[in-house]
């Protein structure tokens, strides 16, 4: 059974599912401030854990991640056992989000979902950047927000401006934020929480604009 975390208003119309990345679990402080930041403007949003890092709250090992093209009949699962009855997006940090967006076109074309919410995509393993895991990206037909520090060793902005991307992504660049979207603010002028902040406005403008 998927255990879920919950946060933001029951009633919302729009609901968030995220998962995590590759070494942090769901209610990691970078997770959970996400999840606070999107739920204060008024989404409901749901956490979920795929099962090797469920496993580690019961055991002494650390099984590592799967291949992310191994977790989507996970990803799949709990959007059943979510079950939502209103518009859903899905999503998820690094990895959570990567796999989030190999089940999207899927879930997009059955109706099941609005759209796609991806934060700090790993376009590639940090250092290196021929190893691109974008090649999905380029025909994906679900609306997709990529929300990207423009420092992320996963994909600067620099990197990314030279892929070949579906024109149903937009892509909030967050100044000088890292792989958690965090700036040094001494570089940037900006807080961590003002990125959140940023975050969860440009989230509502465009689920807004993708459930209308």
């Amino acid at each position: 059974m998927t255990a879920f975390l919950f946060d933001g208003p029951e009633a919302a119309d729009i609901t968030i599912l995220l998962a995590h990345g590759a070494g942090a679990a769901m209610d990691s402080a970078a997770m959970t401030a996400i999840a606070k930041a999107l739920a204060q403007s008024g989404f409901r949003v749901v956490r979920f854990e795929f099962g090797y890092m469920a496993a580690r709250r019961t055991s002494n090992t650390r099984k590592p991640p799967p291949r992310a093209d191994l977790l989507k009949t996970e990803y799949l699962a709990a959007v059943d056992a979510l079950g939502a009855t209103d518009k859903l997006i899905i999503g998820g940090k690094s990895m959570g989000g990567r796999v989030a967006s190999m089940v999207g076109d899927e879930l997009y074309a059955s109706g099941k979902i609005a759209g796609l919410l991806c934060l700090g995509y790993p376009f590639h393993p940090p250092e290196k950047p021929e190893q691109l895991r974008n090649a999905h990206l380029a025909d994906l037909k679900v609306p997709t927000l990529i929300v990207q520090g423009t420092r992320d060793p996963f994909g600067t902005r620099d990197e990314v401006s030279s892929y070949s991307l579906s024109k149903r992504i937009e892509i909030l660049w967050l100044e000088d934020g890292d792989h958690d979207l965090k700036p040094r603010k001494s570089v940037s002028g900006h807080s961590a929480a003002d990125h959140l902040k940023t975050l969860g406005e440009a989230a509502v403008s465009w689920a807004r604009k993708i459930t209308s």
